[in-house]
């Protein structure tokens, strides 16, 4: 095999999957070379290295010379990572462009109408789901904070409250702007973000951290599954569900208890 192992590791984690990792390594090592000759060489099967050298050529790793048969040359490592990445650059620009447009079109309110009446027929327990990392987590957060109408209530962690600050202040600071009432109850280890929020909503400090907790408008909730002092970033686990009932019936009465229990 051409190649270490960790080099075909490196290379997998910028999203080459294993034949384009194997031809483009093989051709590193020809220089220049028809697709029949690296297939051979990376062991690939010939009838697929036809559309993975193009697939390399598109993503910036090879350029395809005008020959009779067609002869692929490699581009060195340093010269095709730049290109690579201003080649995503490029893509992800264009498809934030497209989705702007779309955005803003008809057919969004076309797409809306076909969820809503989709939506009626969903059972609550269909409204659910259980997300793994931080990531996902905020991303989930996000969303649910931006369908507010009319109030949110959050139950954290002092590393929680820190987070919340640095990754949802803006949108929360614009749902209050529109009459959003915002109440969260958190152990204050970091005077910050505890008082940039008062400015926005109420802040009540605790003693101890009853874990992460979101209420929005008595219809979605969610809950972390996992302690974030105790776990990797990737390993944080979180469940959400759009169920009026834990939201209204059992979650916000836990809120309010505790929230009567605590001082600002």
């Amino acid at each position: 095999m051409i190649g270490s192992q960790e080099v075909l590791d490196a290379l997998k984690n910028i999203g080459l999957n294993l034949y384009e990792r194997k031809i483009y390594v093989a051709l590193l090592a020809k220089g220049v070379a028809t697709a029949g000759e690296v297939s051979e060489i990376a062991k690939v099967p010939r009838s697929r290295s036809y559309d993975v050298l193009e697939s390399l050529a598109d993503k910036g790793f090879v350029v395809s010379q005008s020959s009779k048969p067609i002869k692929y040359v490699a581009l060195s490592p340093k010269d095709a990572l730049s290109r690579a990445k201003d080649n995503l650059k490029m893509k992800h620009n264009e498809t934030v462009e497209r989705m702007d447009r779309l955005m803003k079109s008809p057919i969004v309110k076309e797409l809306e109408s076909i969820y809503k009446e989709g939506f009626t027929m969903i059972q609550p327990f269909d409204i659910a789901g259980t997300l793994k990392g931080r990531y996902s987590i905020n991303q989930q957060i996000k969303m649910l904070l931006k369908k507010a109408n009319n109030y949110i209530n959050v139950i954290t962690t002092g590393d929680g409250l820190s987070e919340l600050y640095s990754k949802h202040f803006n949108v929360l600071k614009k749902a209050t702007k529109s009459g959003v009432q915002l109440r969260i109850l958190s152990p204050v280890t970091d005077s910050k973000p505890a008082g940039a929020f008062a400015e926005i909503g109420e802040v009540r400090g605790m003693d101890n951290a009853l874990g992460r907790i979101f209420t929005i408008d008595g219809e979605h909730f969610m809950m972390a599954l996992t302690d974030d002092s105790k776990v990797h970033h990737t390993q944080d686990v979180a469940f959400w569900a759009g169920s009026g009932h834990v939201a209204k019936d059992v979650l916000e009465p836990l809120f309010e208890n505790v929230w009567t229990a605590n001082k600002k």
